[in-house]
């Protein structure tokens, strides 16, 4: 593993592609909680699924901001999500993390997530968020730093990836800017 993969500045759908197999740090109380990126979604202002579509507004500023830096939201008036945000400053990008294979501080994760089975503690957006403590504290964090890193690294020789269509969206549904490594079990949905 590295710092920052360098690849964030090219579109989002290129930096989906590309983040399988990094990992995702969080320091939480002093022990280093991690877990690699199995699946990933691509949202650019050009699509209307995405939360840059309408403009930059003060909710999705750091889409529009350098790469690299954390976009988490609040959904359903419970649950957070996670995205990187992607390509050239002034154009809204960025990649929502959907899952995560655990790696180290699986106990944390297990308490985050009240007892869950592994299986089912980082398979999906919201999931994987409070496993790893993610929240609206980190929104806008440079991922380059602690206690929130991403991490380069590459997939292993003997995976694929799948290239799907989004998931939980009305909007620009049919696009094909899901990606996910084959057969990974802690993918959301294969």
């Amino acid at each position: 593993m590295s710092s920052l993969p360098v690849f964030l500045g090219q579109s989002s759908v290129q930096v989906a592609k590309k983040l399988l197999g990094c990992t995702v740090e969080r320091e939480i109380d002093g022990i280093k909680v991690t877990g690699r990126i199995v699946e990933t979604e691509a949202y650019d202002q050009s699509d209307a699924a995405s939360h840059t579509y309408r403009g930059k507004t003060d909710r999705n500023a750091v889409m529009f901001g350098e790469s690299g830096h954390a976009y988490i939201y609040f959904t359903y008036g419970m649950h957070y999500c996670f995205n990187v945000s992607t390509g050239s400053v002034g154009h809204g990008a960025g990649v929502l993390i959907r899952a995560l294979e655990p790696i180290d501080g699986l106990e944390i994760m297990r308490v985050n997530r009240a007892g869950r089975p592994d299986g089912d503690l980082t398979n999906g957006p919201a999931k994987l968020c409070k496993a790893l403590k993610i929240d609206m504290s980190l929104r806008g964090h440079d991922l380059r730093q602690s206690p929130f890193r991403l991490c380069a690294a590459e997939l292993k020789d003997d995976e694929l990836v799948v290239t799907a269509t989004r998931i939980g969206i009305s909007q620009a549904a049919d696009l094909p800017w899901r990606f996910y490594i084959k057969g990974n079990p802690h993918v959301s949905k294969q």
